[in-house]
């Protein structure tokens, strides 16, 4: 039977998914997270400890932004392709947290257009994407609408239909549920989750809510306990 490390690094040479193979961060010679893993695509795996614990270092890893602070080893492998050192920019992953970050300046569709990749030409193209995009997420119609003047809820439903609208490859959710109520918690869940599977998308949550982890219906992984 193959352990975590061998199944990890024969599913990176398939070519299937998003693969963590032998994957250890540390900081100041104290190690932090040390994980193998692999997620299929439309799957989740969640990675779950408290705060501190090395989770969002590990998503910074993943995504190409993790600060030179850290020391880190280990490949990262998307559909067979070793991205370990390749730019943030041209990595391809998608990555949601804990606040939306839409830019206050620009409209929500003016958000979403800003995610449209550029081999899409032409002004009606990008539009018809943005609108197909904004229905897909139960916001039809409200393109024109400041950021500001939206509900909690809606800036998030803004903020997945921003990274879906990306091409990404994979999918980082650094906790990004968290500053949701409870039955708005839920909704965004099961829509998070849902596109991923419709799309294949790989994905990788960190969080320390329990009720992410089952949601997920996916592999766990605990750190940071010890």
């Amino acid at each position: 039977m193959q352990d975590g490390a061998e199944a990890a690094s024969d599913a990176a040479r398939d070519g299937r998914g998003l693969s963590l193979d032998r994957v250890a961060i540390g900081l100041g010679g104290r190690p932090l997270v040390a994980l193998d893993g692999h997620v299929a695509g439309g799957e989740v795996l969640t990675v779950m400890g408290p705060s501190g614990s090395g989770k969002s270092t590990l998503l910074a890893f993943v995504g190409g932004f993790l600060d030179p602070a850290f020391s880190a080893q280990g490949r990262i492998f998307i559909d067979g392709q070793d991205i370990t050192d390749a730019p943030a920019e041209t990595r391809h992953v998608g990555i949601l947290f804990q606040d939306p970050l839409l830019f206050p300046h620009m409209t929500v569709a003016g958000n979403l257009a800003f995610a449209v990749p550029q081999d899409v030409r032409g002004r009606a193209a990008r539009t018809a994407l943005v609108e197909a995009a904004l229905a897909g997420v139960g916001l039809d119609g409200l393109g024109a609408r400041d950021p500001d003047t939206l509900s909690g809820g809606q800036k998030a439903r803004v903020a997945l239909a921003r990274v879906l609208l990306s091409r990404p490859r994979a999918l980082l959710l650094d906790e990004p549920f968290s500053r949701l109520d409870a039955p708005l918690r839920a909704q965004m869940r099961e829509l998070v989750f849902s596109s991923a599977r419709e799309r294949g998308l790989p994905v990788l949550l960190v969080t320390h809510d329990a009720a992410d982890a089952e949601a997920a219906h996916g592999t766990i992984v605990t750190i940071g306990e010890g």
